[in-house]
């Protein structure tokens, strides 16, 4: 089965109010839609994460099988006000403030670009694990861009060059 995170998932991710234990918090953190349950347990063995770690997860609507996840974010796109066209979802962290927005522009490249960075940097494994979670922190287009020489010397310039386009261009 391939789980990601879900919204409650990332919130818990970047505010840590939840204490997940250490090994619980690796696993997590390797679910991005690609690795199945038997990788993520193969990744993490010598940590000791079993299968109860992640049906805990699972059971606190933190992960969510892959599938489940997508038609969701479709669903509340779709009905979204702050859908934009040719983006596809809502824009990630759009909140008005003292009735001013974030410049459009600049939360077009971030949800442009978030998804690639964490692509890139989960396909690090153990080794990207502290380089995947700053990205996972990232919160706006500037954080993101301060990664991005950390991301490119740890991909290599060939993966980088299509953070690169969206982060720049």
């Amino acid at each position: 089965m391939i789980y990601t995170k879900t919204e409650l998932g990332r919130t818990v991710l970047q505010d840590r109010s939840l204490g997940l234990s250490p090994r619980q918090r690796s696993a997590f953190i390797l679910f991005d839609g690609a690795r199945g349950v038997e990788e993520v347990l193969k990744l993490t063995k010598a940590l000791g994460v079993t299968a109860d770690d992640i049906s805990w997860l699972v059971e606190l609507a933190l992960l969510a099988p892959k599938d489940a996840v997508a038609d969701r974010q479709q669903a509340d796109a779709a009905q979204s006000p702050l859908a934009a066209p040719g983006l596809g979802a809502a824009l990630p962290g759009l909140t008005a403030s003292a009735g001013e927005f974030p410049a459009l522009d600049d939360q077009a490249h971030y949800a442009r670009a978030y998804p690639i960075a964490v692509r890139l940097t989960s396909s690090l494994g153990l080794r990207g694990f502290r380089l995947n979670l700053a990205v996972e922190s990232a919160a706006d287009l500037e954080a993101l861009k301060d990664l991005a020489p950390k991301i490119k010397e740890a991909v290599g310039m060939d993966k980088f060059k299509e953070l690169e386009d969206a982060l720049y261009r």
